[in-house]
């Protein structure tokens, strides 16, 4: 008798088959919530755009204290951010950021008892303070769960969270300014606060009960695959021998502040072109406030595609600054040809180069200072640069608002924020590409 010996299948392998299973589950156990939580939480920083349609006009707030207030959020974000960070290292992300999420739906839920433009920059201002350390928070514990060479496509398929608000919340914040107007002598803007503030409050009840802080802590999954994933994160922090391991070390790391100077800029683009969205299609000649939330929705529907096309392709070629440098340039471009738009159709096919663009520069920036940064260096670094970055997003939307009050035109905010791209773009290229492309 003969035996025969079955030949081992070619290009599988039971380690691999092992881990693929143990970070399958990862994915559909954690990164879906956070999306959820992001979308929630990214319609509440940004709907003010969509309140400014009424808001500005039943209240009296001019273009430059509109700014102010959509900027202002950013000064608590920013105070706030580094603190918070640590904080959530020590207690954990599940506490953390289930009181992140509590406490700023409370406060967005207040913004429908906004009276003057005082009541609205103190609101503003406690929003940033409330929401401060939940992005970097997040950021920090995927990194706990996903080593460099899987993280592009995670971060950027969690952060596809800002184009899926706002292709929903966009319609949804018009559909309720219009169809609420009135009822019960509010008006659509107050009751636009108020409902879209509910899932914030359910959703932060939600993460205390659902997320679980480490990879020990899972108990839905088996011994191998926690040891496989356990292995391959400290496989990796053993690389990072010259990360900074102190809060005063990080703050002082001259990559540190490049990543700040990088991000500052994608954020300038980002959050100039997300306030002012509603606005620049409503001077492309759309009317009424659901027809500018539909129309608005293309862009981001666009940005969706593209940035998970590029998280999947950073991590299959395991390069990182290239996939920034392009898109950041692309979206220049259509920012600059927005300018010259001469009817709807152009002017949207113009925006939507310069939100996939723009927007898809702020995942796949994480593949770079997540590289370099472990331990309590990386919770106080992420929050730093997050913190840094996000001043544009104080910066970028006055600035827009006083070059349009200052020229009478977009233009003049478009070039500004085209220009801060392409600044991004170059500072790119000075990080060491043997440093990030893992």
């Amino acid at each position: 008798m003969t035996l025969q010996t079955q030949a081992p299948v070619v290009g599988i392998h039971p380690a691999q088959t092992l881990e693929d299973r143990a970070y399958g589950k990862v994915f559909w156990r954690i990164v879906p919530f956070l999306m959820l939580c992001y979308v929630v939480a990214y319609l509440d920083r940004v709907n003010v755009g969509f309140a400014k349609l009424q808001m500005s006009s039943e209240l009296g707030l001019s273009e430059a204290a509109y700014c102010i207030g959509a900027g202002i959020f950013f000064i608590g974000y920013f105070l706030f951010e580094v603190p918070s960070n640590i904080i959530m290292n020590k207690v954990g992300a599940r506490v953390w950021i289930a009181r992140i999420m509590l406490t700023w739906g409370i406060i967005s839920a207040a913004f429908m008892f906004t009276s003057s433009e005082t009541v609205f920059y103190v609101l503003r201002f406690l929003l940033g303070v409330a929401e401060a350390g939940f992005f970097p928070g997040i950021i920090l514990y995927l990194t706990a769960w996903y080593p460099a060479h899987r993280r592009a496509r995670i971060i950027t398929t969690f952060m596809s969270a800002i184009p899926i608000s706002a292709i929903f919340g966009n319609p949804l914040s018009g559909l309720l300014m219009e169809s609420f107007h009135g009822t019960h002598g509010l008006s659509g803007w107050q009751w636009m606060f108020l409902i879209e503030a509910i899932p914030a409050i359910l959703f932060g009840v939600a993460t205390f009960f659902y997320l679980d802080d480490t990879i020990q802590d899972a108990k839905w999954l088996n011994d191998e695959e926690k040891r496989v994933l356990t292995a391959n994160i400290e496989a990796e922090n053993r690389t990072k021998t010259a990360s900074p391991h102190s809060i005063g070390a990080t703050l002082t790391d001259r990559r540190v502040w490049l990543m700040c100077l990088i991000y500052f800029c994608f954020v300038l683009g980002q959050y100039g072109l997300n306030f002012w969205m509603p606005t620049i299609v409503k001077a492309s000649g759309v009317k009424g406030n659901l027809n500018i939330g539909l129309i608005s929705a293309i862009p981001y529907i666009c940005t969706f595609v593209v940035m998970l096309a590029l998280g999947r392709s950073a991590d299959r070629r395991r390069e990182r600054r290239w996939h920034l440098v392009v898109p950041a340039l692309i979206a220049a471009g259509g920012f600059v040809s927005a300018t010259m738009a001469t009817s709807t159709a152009v002017s949207i096919a113009c925006l939507s180069l310069a939100a996939a663009g723009a927007i898809s520069c702020a995942p796949l920036f994480w593949s770079l200072p997540t590289a370099f940064l472990a331990g309590t260096g990386a919770a106080a670094g992420i929050a730093w640069i997050n913190s840094v970055g996000n001043l544009a997003g104080f910066l970028g939307p006055f600035l827009v608002g006083y070059l349009k009050d200052f020229t009478g035109t977009n233009s003049a905010g478009m070039y500004l924020l085209a220009a801060a791209l392409v600044i991004g773009s170059l500072a790119v290229l000075t990080v060491p590409a043997k440093s990030v492309n893992r």
